[in-house]
C-alpha cells in the first residue's frame, strides 16, 4: 500500500471540513453493510479500512509524523459524526485506537518503525489481551505469567473477552513477571504475535449469537526479549494511561449519538414522533447527549496535547454507556409488540430496537463496571475512604 501523503484539515472551517467527510464517504465508502449492528469481521471491514488508510484518514488522532492526521479534537468529532451519519463500519481499531498512541508515548523507536506502519497498512491486525476469567475491572489481578529465558519470554495463561481475537494476527497483553512484589507493581507489557506456537483461540457468541468475542490461550508460547514495552514490571503504569485511552474512547458519544438517530426513526415509524410526552423525553435525552459531546471533547483535546488521562475520565465512561441504555431503553418500550423481532422492522437495520437493547447491556461492564468506576472516583477523586 502506498504511503499516504500528509494532509493538514485543521485550518479547513469546520463546516468545510464536515462536507470533505461527507463528499469522501459518500463516494467512497465500499460495498459492504451500513448501520450495521454488530462489529464486522476483518474480511468484512477490510476495503474500508484500505480506503481510509490510503486516503490518510485512518489515524485522526496520531501525529502527523507516525501517519496520523494531527485533528483537533473538534474535527474528530466532526469526522466520527460523518461516519455514524453514512452508517460506516466500524473498522479492527484496536491497534489504532489504543496501542498505537501507547507505541508513540512509550516505546522504543525501532518498535515504532516496525509496528505503526503496519497498523496503518493492515498487514498487523491487534487485539487486546486484558481481562482475563479472574481479572476483569480488578485488572491488577492478572495471572498470566512471562518468564524471560534467556532471550525469550515465554508466557503462559488466558485471556478472555478479547474482541475480534479470531481476526487478529498480533496481540498485546499484561502478563506477570514478578510474584514477590504488591500485584500492580510486577506487570509488565508485551506484544506477542498469535501466529506462534501455543497460542490457541476459542470463540465466544453473545446473546445476538455473534462471535465478536474470544479467549485466548498461552502454553508456553516464546516471544523475542524485545517485544516488551517500557521496563520490565513497568506495565501497569502504561496499562493505566492506556485505559485512560480506552475510556475516552468508549466514553465517545458516538454509540449514544447513533441510538438516538435510530430512536427518532423508530419513533416515526410508531408513529409517537409528535407525542409531546415522548417528545419530552426525546428532548432530555438529546440534551444529555449535547453534554456527553462537550466533555468528550475536553478529553480528546488533553490526549491530543500529550497530557494524562486522570482517573476522572471514568466520569465519561459512566455518562455515556448509561445513556446509552436509557436511550435503547425508549427505543424498546415505544417499539412496542416489535420489540421482540430477530430481523429488523422493515428491513431497515436501524429500526431493531432488540438488537440495539441487547448492544447497550454490556457497555456498562466492559472497560470498567460503572460500580467499579464509581469507586474509583470516590477514591481517586473525590478522595473518600474506603467502605
Amino acid at each position: 500500500m502506498p504511503e499516504p501523503a500528509f494532509e493538514d484539515m485543521n485550518p479547513l472551517t469546520d463546516e468545510d471540513f464536515r462536507m470533505a467527510v461527507r463528499r469522501f464517504v459518500e463516494e467512497n465508502y465500499p460495498d459492504i453493510p451500513r448501520y450495521s449492528q454488530r462489529r464486522l469481521h476483518w474480511h468484512e471491514n477490510r476495503p474500508w479500512y484500505e480506503i481510509l488508510a490510503r486516503r490518510g484518514w485512518l489515524c485522526p488522532n496520531w501525529p502527523p509524523e507516525y501517519g496520523g492526521m494531527g485533528l483537533s479534537a473538534t474535527k474528530q468529532l466532526i469526522m466520527v459524526e460523518e461516519y455514524e451519519r453514512y452508517g460506516c463500519a466500524r473498522v479492527n481499531d484496536i491497534g489504532i485506537v489504543m496501542l498505537g498512541p501507547l507505541l508513540i508515548r512509550y516505546g522504543t523507536q525501532a518498535q515504532k518503525d516496525f509496528f505503526l506502519p503496519r497498523i496503518i497498512s493492515g498487514e498487523h491486525v491487534w487485539a487486546q489481551g486484558y481481562s482475563e476469567p479472574n481479572a476483569g475491572s480488578d485488572l491488577a489481578a492478572v495471572r498470566t505469567e512471562a518468564v524471560l529465558a534467556g532471550e525469550e519470554w515465554v508466557i503462559n495463561g488466558q485471556k478472555t473477552w478479547t474482541t475480534l481475537g479470531s481476526d487478529a494476527n498480533w496481540i498485546f497483553i499484561l502478563a506477570r513477571t514478578d510474584k514477590t512484589v504488591k500485584k500492580q507493581a510486577g506487570i509488565s507489557f508485551l506484544l506477542v504475535p498469535m501466529t506462534n506456537k501455543g497460542v490457541s483461540v476459542r470463540t465466544i457468541r453473545n446473546l445476538e449469537l455473534h462471535d465478536e468475542f474470544c479467549e485466548v490461550f498461552f502454553d508456553d508460547v516464546r516471544i523475542a526479549r524485545d517485544h516488551l514495552v517500557g521496563d520490565v514490571n513497568s506495565g501497569w503504569t502504561m496499562a493505566k494511561a492506556l485505559l485512560g485511552h480506552e475510556r475516552v474512547f468508549i466514553g465517545s458519544p458516538r454509540l449514544s449519538s447513533n441510538a438516538l438517530v435510530r430512536l427518532r426513526l423508530m419513533a416515526q415509524r410508531m408513529d409517537v414522533w409528535d407525542d409531546p410526552a415522548f417528545r419530552d423525553r426525546y428532548t432530555r435525552l438529546q440534551l444529555d447527549l449535547a453534554d456527553l459531546a462537550a466533555l468528550f471533547e475536553t478529553y480528546v483535546e488533553k490526549l491530543r496535547r500529550g497530557e494524562p488521562i486522570g482517573p476522572d475520565v471514568t466520569i465519561l465512561k459512566i455518562f455515556q454507556s448509561e445513556l446509552y441504555q436509557r436511550i435503547s431503553e425508549l427505543m424498546l418500550e415505544i417499539a412496542g409488540e416489535t420489540a421482540g423481532y430477530v430481523e429488523p422492522l422493515d428491513g431497515d437495520p436501524r429500526l431493531h430496537a432488540a438488537a440495539t437493547y441487547l448492544m447497550a447491556r454490556p457497555t456498562t461492564i466492559f472497560g470498567g463496571s460503572s460500580e467499579i468506576m464509581r469507586n474509583v472516583l470516590c477514591k481517586s477523586v473525590l478522595g473518600l475512604p474506603s467502605a
